[in-house]
């Protein structure tokens, strides 16, 4: 649940914003013509894109390329609320703040990479010192200084170790690559997201992505991803002594008693029979 969003704008488009949440909590994150910096002050997310899955740690920054995300806010005990920095880049802001100096930054070619960009402690501390701030003295905030904060984060970011994929980022922005439906597919069988928020990821409404998926798999979504679990949850059922929930978890399942149904529903037996029965 979002309680607070401040949000500062630049020439009608969201640059810079700040969002108090709780957990649990899921958050859609489309940024299609867009990167973003994402800066986690407290707790800990999972990030799910059309490339795979990966933890953020509490006070880790990350670089989103062009592209849909799910951003899984890890449920703590011990913490109310947590605090969310993003800087959005749009590509015609880019190109307006920077006129000439930008196209050399992306004159060198890079490798696409299949994670998030993880930006080092150290890098942002005092520039999201500075970020929070503007956000403690909104009146103080202009176009001008937007322009200067934007970029003061691609010039800190330039310099870090992770230069490459800063590059490859801003060649993103310039040039979207295109998402393939059966990699998004693929890597997120056993995640926990529905149908509609994998077409989401896919780029695509559900009803093309419906259509593609056919095309793609010969099968519906539901029945192929369903029979994928089942197949992976029969496996880890004979190999393994994992309890049931956490089987139902492993493949997707957060409910142990709906992947109970599904299991029975499809092969005659629950989970625990099916075990019992594979050891005799």
């Amino acid at each position: 649940m979002v309680l607070d969003r401040k949000t500062f704008n630049y020439h009608n488009k969201a640059v810079l914003e700040k969002a108090i949440i709780t957990a649990p909590y899921r958050m859609q994150a489309l940024f299609q013509n867009q990167g973003c910096f994402m800066y986690f002050k407290d707790g800990g997310f999972n990030y799910l894109s059309s490339e795979g899955d990966s933890p953020i740690k509490s006070k880790e920054a990350v670089l989103l390329r062009c592209g849909s995300y799910f951003l899984d806010m890890m449920q703590n005990v011990e913490l109310e609320k947590v605090e969310v920095i993003a800087i959005h880049l749009y590509p015609e802001i880019l190109k307006k703040i920077y006129t000439n100096e930008l196209p050399a930054l992306i004159e060198k070619q890079v490798h696409h990479r299949d994670s998030p960009i993880l930006i080092p402690q150290d890098i942002i501390t005092k520039f999201i010192e500075s970020l929070e701030f503007y956000f403690q003295n909104p009146s103080l905030v202009s176009d001008d200084l937007l322009e200067l904060k934007i970029k003061e984060l691609v010039l800190l970011l330039i310099q870090t170790k992770n230069i490459d994929s800063v590059l490859e980022l801003i060649t993103d922005l310039y040039s979207p690559k295109t998402i393939n439906l059966r990699e998004v597919v693929n890597k997120h069988l056993f995640s926990d997201l529905s149908i509609e928020e994998m077409a989401q990821l896919s780029n695509l409404s559900l009803s093309s992505f419906k259509r593609e998926f056919k095309k793609e798999f010969n099968d519906s979504p539901k029945n192929y991803i369903i029979h994928k679990r089942l197949e992976k949850a029969r496996e880890l059922l004979k190999i393994s002594d994992m309890p049931i929930n956490e089987i139902a978890y492993e493949i997707g399942y957060n409910d142990p008693l709906y992947f109970t149904r599904i299991f029975k529903k499809h092969e005659g037996i629950t989970p625990t029979a099916f075990r019992s029965k594979s050891l005799d």
